[in-house]
């Protein structure tokens, strides 16, 4: 047995739109109040997550906001030579304002606007919703810059994303932007196929875990995007179901799927003991609850 066209294209379906958008509206205009503490700081506030990218489905709640700073930005000149970093560390100067402090104000505002029931304890502040304005993370953190080149005359070359340290110390570095434009590239160039074949993989997900098949946690929205980002665009097309098997069947077969990369294009998708990469384990454990479900449809 297989899962039909019909209810596939029902999985395909996105969630809710205009709540979500209100919703940003809502805590975006909030943000950017000139009243705020950090007001005169450089910054910008942007979706990220499933309903960033239009892959949200009807069981999706948080809305995923980012609020960047870019008065200051954090370095990596790993890949630098000796020389390119002397040439880094002449042109750099220290900052006094921090992130730790920005969160901090950006939590306070959030508070004063929203009420008691904003969380700053996780690694993004906690807003519930209220009305029409569904609950929703923002996650403050700053420009990163990973350093390819920085010569000593012309612009040096960077790789642009957000950083950010979680409550336990651990660093996270990530390239939501690159993510988000590769995710809308895939979309144009598969005739429209990218975003709700994935939909369609998360639907299917949320119905494993419903069902006790998979445990929650291991296929988080992110790497499923990612995944399916690897795949061939001529993989998609022509009907859902032939998409899905076509999908499934090329990563499932893969004797190598080391050198996979996530939907930003920077970071590995598969590594164990890495922050941004999924658990080759748990990618191999959702692909066989995968196929049991598919074929016990």
């Amino acid at each position: 047995m297989a899962v039909g066209e019909a209810q596939l294209e029902t999985w395909s379906s996105q969630g809710s739109i205009q709540q979500s958008a209100s919703t940003y509206r809502t805590i975006s205009d909030v943000l950017n109040d000139a009243d705020s503490s950090y007001h005169l700081k450089e910054f910008d506030t942007f979706l990220q997550g499933s309903y960033g990218n239009n892959t949200n489905v009807w069981a999706d709640s948080d809305v995923d906001i980012v609020i960047r700073l870019s008065s200051i930005f954090y370095s990596d000149t790993s890949d630098l030579t000796q020389a390119e970093k002397a040439n880094y560390d002449r042109m750099r100067s220290a900052a006094e304002y921090t992130l730790p402090k920005f969160s901090e104000e950006v939590t306070a505002w959030l508070i004063k606007n929203f009420g008691n029931g904003v969380d700053g304890s996780g690694k993004a502040i906690y807003v519930p919703g209220n009305g029409n304005r569904r609950d929703a993370d923002i996650l403050a953190c700053a420009e990163h810059r990973h350093y390819t080149s920085y010569l000593a005359n012309g612009k040096p070359s960077y790789l642009e994303g957000i950083v950010f340290w979680k409550k336990d110390g651990t660093k996270i570095v990530n390239y939501p932007k690159q993510h988000s434009t590769n995710c809308t590239n895939k979309h144009q160039n598969t005739s429209k196929y990218f975003k709700p074949t994935v939909r369609i993989f998360k639907n299917i997900r949320n119905r494993m875990v419903n069902e006790g098949r998979l445990q929650d946690g291991v296929a988080p929205s992110y790497f499923l995007e990612g995944m399916l980002w690897n795949v061939p665009n001529n993989f998609f097309g022509t009907s859902y179901q032939e998409t899905v098997i076509k999908c499934f069947n090329h990563i499932y077969d893969m004797p190598d799927k080391s050198d996979l990369r996530c939907a930003n294009g920077i970071h590995y998708l598969l590594r164990n003991g890495h922050p941004v990469c999924w658990e080759p384990n748990n990618q191999a454990i959702f692909m066989e609850a995968f196929k049991d479900f598919w074929n016990d449809f």
